[in-house]
């Protein structure tokens, strides 16, 4: 479970409820007693319950949880109930649908890829980048790991990724293996990953004994001639697969080889369908 703060939690609700709800105000009900239950129409992955939860409790709801996060569930499953105020029933109700849903929809989405790459290699790995939608990136990150996926980076701190960008600056840019000394030597916990964009590039930085080559943009064939190569000029370097990676083409990358794949996609999945009933108690 990733923990969002409450100022992560207040803002998602404030967008929305922060000056109540007029309708519900208007009819005159909202001191009633109400049941809210929260329904994934189609049969898939689970993500966002547990934050959807704290969601309604932050409004006085109690609030039962049916399925958890991460959890493969059948057509009309039920995945959590809130009771309370019909007030702040309806207050929650949007907040947490829509979490819901775009949460199981990016979760349902890395578990679909992982699903097509585990039918050719089960060893594959698939890591999302930080190019997260803005706003979104705790819930994103949650939703990925409940998809079965890993994370790339989450933030320019945590890792060591040599860009082109990078190199413009250095003093020999084409200087590969003085570059990946330097890396190694300044921040020896971390695994050194270049990115190359161009099968040249891949070459040396190969040649440079970098920890992962991150290969950007190539095609399957293309990733699978420096694959061959990988061998002979660095047995312990690993390739990965990044930069329009989506899981209509996913498989043709396995297939050429590619044991780690780097992909945005997930986030841009259509969300799942989550339908929301609310009645009188």
């Amino acid at each position: 479970m990733f923990y969002l703060s409450d100022a992560e939690l207040d803002k998602l609700l404030l967008d929305d409820i922060a000056y109540g709800d007029l309708t519900t105000r208007a009819l005159g009900f909202g001191r009633q007693a109400g049941k809210m239950t929260f329904c994934r129409q189609k049969a898939g992955r689970v993500s966002g319950v547990a934050i959807a939860a704290r969601l309604l409790q932050k409004l006085g709801l109690e609030v039962m949880i049916q399925e958890q996060d991460g959890a493969d569930v059948n057509a009309e499953t039920v995945l959590l109930t809130a009771f309370g105020q019909a007030e702040n029933l309806h207050q929650g109700w949007k907040v947490a649908q829509n979490v819901l849903e775009w949460c199981s929809g990016v979760a349902q989405y890395m578990a679909q890829m992982l699903a097509s790459a585990h039918e050719i290699n089960p060893l594959v790995q698939i890591a999302c980048t930080r190019k997260s939608i803005p706003g979104t990136k705790s819930l994103a990150i949650a939703a990925v790991i409940d998809g079965g996926g890993i994370l790339h980076r989450a933030g320019t701190a945590e890792s060591v990724l040599l860009f082109a960008n990078h190199r413009h600056f250095y003093a020999q840019p084409d200087d590969w293996a003085a570059m990946v000394t330097r890396l190694k030597y300044a921040a020896p916990e971390k695994k050194i990953i270049v990115e190359a964009d161009n099968i040249e590039e891949a070459f040396a930085a190969l040649a440079a004994q970098a920890d992962i080559v991150q290969l950007d943009k190539f095609t399957p064939e293309e990733f699978a001639m420096v694959l061959a190569k990988q061998q002979i000029l660095a047995p312990m370097s690993l390739l990965s697969a990044a930069g329009g990676v989506t899981l209509l083409n996913i498989a043709e990358y396995v297939r050429a080889g590619a044991q780690l794949l780097v992909t945005s996609a997930p986030y841009y999945a259509p969300p799942a369908d989550i339908k929301v009933k609310l009645k009188p108690v």
